[in-house]
């Protein structure tokens, strides 16, 4: 009888890649910036490719899942993030390093993707509990990553090379466990004949789910102003940058802590979508709380409310795409979950860029919290209204 995934395992793969990456993204700004000498523009255009690479990555990840066997998926992703980072440890210069660095965009979007794929076909487990367990690993991965990375740089005498070193290291312990533990039953598409027609998502449930993703997707471009653009503002207020540092470990801290009571929560709220629109507007919040905020005290709190939004919305709707899609298609909407929130994240600091050049920050917080505020009404309305005509796999 063939072994199947384990849970453990799943997490396992998600707190390596969440680990490994966090050695790779947080310093690239600074390394631009410093090392290579490139302006905080061309730093930004780096990201930009970073994630835009990062979306082709989920969604050709996601569309081969139904049909490709996802253990040699996950395997292939591995051996291509190793070894470009091992070319990386060489050539790490100009232009070098901003053409891996996009190669590196790829696979990590295909890594992630396919751990939230192979989510969807754990069994004995409920949906809601596992997406939350791998947004928890992803969190305490990251946690454990941004706190070493810096001291590591710093001890290389700010070269890169060693980052990558480990990095890849992690990324091959993770082969071994791929390898020996991520089995799944194949599933028909995967050796469909060729009239088997597709499988067929019911129009109401695509309205839901592409619902879910743009809402999402708008989300991740609001957010993504507080680990960007928001570090100049609070700076500017007589905040020093390690205190600005500060916030994003008490985030991923608040993380871990809201993941276990919402896990509990879980015994007697059983709606899902209440989880989403609470995130959602309390993401919301957050941008009303900067409005007002004149010291340190405020930045905190507007980070615990952001934290608890984040914690409730963000891991609750892949749970909700899983449960609308088969079995069949479970990996291309996940896949697209991912591609949408690679948008955001890239073009979230660009915009807020844009908009505080021309009308400043007072009026980017105006606008995030009306944005932030119109999703959730969007994806209220939507999803209330469509809800009674769902089909639920």
């Amino acid at each position: 009888m063939q072994r199947e995934l384990k849970l453990q395992w799943l997490l396992l793969g998600a707190f390596l890649t969440s680990f490994g990456n966090s050695f790779v993204w947080p310093l690239t700004t600074v390394y631009i910036h410093d090392q290579l000498h490139q302006s905080l523009t061309v730093a930004g255009l780096v990201l930009m490719f970073f994630s835009g690479a990062n979306v082709l990555g989920s969604v050709l990840a996601g569309m081969f899942f139904d049909r490709v066997r996802p253990q040699r998926l996950m395997v292939a992703g591995l051996l291509g993030a190793i070894l470009t980072m091992l070319v990386m440890v060489a050539w790490n210069q100009w232009p070098a390093y901003p053409l891996l660095l996009t190669i590196i965009g790829f696979f990590n979007g295909w890594l992630l993707t396919l751990l939230n794929s192979f989510g969807t076909r754990l069994r004995g487990h409920d949906g809601r509990f596992i997406f939350n367990m791998i947004y928890f690993f992803n969190n305490l991965g990251m946690v454990f990553g941004t706190t070493i990375a810096g001291p590591i740089y710093e001890l290389a005498q700010n070269q890169v090379g060693p980052l990558f070193i480990i990095t890849a290291s992690l990324y091959a312990i993770f082969i071994l466990v791929v390898i020996r533990y991520y089995r799944l039953p194949v599933t028909p598409s995967q050796h469909a004949s060729a009239d088997r027609p597709a499988v067929a998502l019911p129009r109401v449930n695509a309205q839901v789910i592409w619902t879910l993703c743009l809402g999402l997707m708008l989300t991740w471009l609001v957010y993504a102003q507080w680990s960007s653009n928001m570090s100049v503002y609070i700076t500017s207020k007589g905040v020093s940058l390690t205190l600005y540092s500060l916030l994003w470990t008490i985030n991923g801290l608040l993380v871990i802590t809201f993941q276990l009571v919402i896990n509990w929560l879980n015994k007697w709220i059983k709606n899902d979508y209440h989880y989403v629109y609470f995130g959602l507007a309390t993401i919301a919040l957050s941008f009303a709380i900067l409005l007002v905020a004149n010291n340190y005290v405020w930045f905190v709190l507007g980070m615990v409310v952001l934290t608890l939004g984040e914690t409730t919305a963000f891991p609750m709707i892949p749970a909700l795409v899983n449960q609308l899609t088969p079995l069949e298609a479970k990996g291309k909407y996940q896949g697209l979950l991912n591609a949408m929130i690679a948008v955001g994240k890239a073009l979230g600091p660009l915009a807020g860029g844009l908009v505080i050049e021309a009308l400043g920050y007072r009026l980017l917080f105006v606008l995030c919290l009306a944005v932030a505020l119109a999703i959730t009404a969007v994806v209220g309305i939507v999803t209330q209204e469509k809800k009674g005509a769902v089909q639920h796999f």
